[in-house]
């Protein structure tokens, strides 16, 4: 894979977890404003399907990076074939499991692998590449930016989700310690969270409401981009939404079936 530099805009997207529809979505996006994309994840022939695809509408180029949120060891080289690839690295993280809650609460197993892939994954890979976006911005004298999907179920732990409510919650804390650690370099990091997704993950699943497609999703985070938000909730309505939930009292609260 040779180098390829920033797209027509000066940018370059790594998108983790590509193989999501809303990470397929924004990379999509990120190709129509001109951004050269790297695609990352563990399917390579569906990322090379999604590659052809945007370099065909867009033109940009799209190269595909191996990646696996669960092998901490690899994650080194990952950022290292993004320092090779490009000095004007932007991150879009967008790759999580969410079990059902009874399944939680049958097996540890699946308690395990939800924590490990949205936080821990999160957190390993996030942690390696801030060194490089430091470095790239300061020298470049720009703005590289991080991109993180959250979930609006890690504002509450509710009964039917708490589990990976809590995931995203110990992510979002994360999240507004490593705002502040790049801000002062100049990297931006967006927490994005989503309601409900037209995606595999929530397909099948009773009592959804409202849903948004992914692209809907990727044209929002581009605009809260362009306005240099911290923590955005998509579509806006659900912040609403979740200031009520936030605020009912526990005594309550711990009564209700959501």
């Amino acid at each position: 894979m040779s180098r390829s530099g920033p797209g027509e805009n000066g940018q370059t997207w790594l998108i983790l977890g590509a193989s999501s529809a809303i990470a397929r979505a924004f990379a999509l996006a990120a190709g129509e404003r001109g951004a050269a994309v790297l695609l990352a994840g563990r399917d390579r022939e569906d990322l090379e399907r999604t590659a052809a695809d945007i370099r065909v509408r867009t033109g940009v180029r799209v190269d595909v990076v191996p990646f696996d949120a669960l092998d901490y060891a690899g994650h080194d080289a990952t950022v290292a074939l993004c320092r090779e690839q490009t000095d004007s690295l932007n991150v879009f993280l967008a790759f999580g499991l969410m079990p059902s809650q009874d399944d939680c609460d049958a097996s540890f197993e699946a308690v395990r692998q939800t924590l490990e892939t949205n936080y821990l994954g999160a957190v390993s890979i996030l942690s390696r590449l801030a060194p490089l976006l430091e470095t790239q911005c300061q020298s470049r004298m720009g703005q590289n930016r991080v991109v993180v999907v959250g979930s609006v179920a890690g504002d509450r732990g509710r009964l039917k989700n708490y589990v990976y409510g809590s995931a995203k919650a110990g992510l979002h804390t994360y999240l507004q310690g490593l705002r502040a650690r790049l801000c002062r370099t100049g990297v931006s990091v967006l927490t994005v969270k989503p309601g409900f997704v037209d995606t595999a993950m929530t397909w099948g699943l009773p009592g959804l409401f409202l849903v948004a497609l992914p692209t809907t999703v990727a044209q929002a985070i581009f605009r809260h981009l362009d306005r240099g938000r911290d923590v955005v909730y998509v579509p806006g309505f659900w912040y609403f939404i979740m200031l009520i939930l936030r605020h009912i009292p526990e005594r309550i609260f711990k009564r209700l079936s959501l």
